[in-house]
Formats: structure tokens, C-alpha cells, sequence
């Protein structure tokens, strides 16, 4: 049985929440957004890059085979493809 943290969301608390937070508003990156936000978009790159995945299709399938441990992993629910891909075409890729 597992006891501790995953290893993605150990990677995860380098990141340090303040700056980013900062870097969002900085960026307007939270503007007319009500369910996907920017932590859940970087989390979700950061889990592609991490893990060598190709494609957007290739994170949400990875991502939607672990949805019993999303919550660990940082996510609040399953990231849908056209959320991922609507959410890179419209947010400032500064964020």
C-alpha cells in the first residue's frame, strides 16, 4: 500500500504556488475562467512533458487511466481534450 507522495506531486511542490500566482495575474491568465484553471493547464503540460507524451490526445488518455488518483496528482477532475487544447490556443503562453 502506498504511503507517501506520488513522485509527480513531489516534482510539483518545487514549484513555488506564489510565483505563479503572480505570474497569472501579472498575465491576466484567471480572465473568464470558471472551471479549468491555470495550475490544473500547467499540471497538465508539466504531466506530458515529464512523462514524454506526444500529443494533447496522449496526456488526457494517460490522465484519464489514473482517475482515481487525480486528486493526488492535483487535478480536481478529469481534463477533457477540448478543455486542454482550448485552454493552450486561448491563455498567454507567458503563464
Amino acid at each position: 500500500m502506498h504511503y507517501g507522495k506520488y513522485i509527480f506531486s513531489q516534482v510539483m511542490d518545487t514549484v513555488v504556488r506564489y510565483q505563479f500566482n503572480q505570474c497569472v495575474q501579472r498575465y491576466v491568465g484567471h480572465y473568464r475562467i470558471k472551471h479549468f484553471t491555470c495550475w490544473e493547464q500547467f499540471s497538465a503540460m508539466a504531466f506530458g512533458q515529464l512523462s514524454f507524451r506526444e500529443s494533447l490526445r496522449d496526456i488526457v488518455v494517460c490522465l484519464g487511466a489514473q482517475r482515481g488518483k487525480l486528486y493526488h496528482l492535483g487535478f480536481r477532475e478529469v481534463v477533457g481534450l477540448s478543455t486542454l487544447a482550448r485552454a493552450n490556443e486561448r491563455r498567454d503562453w507567458r503563464i
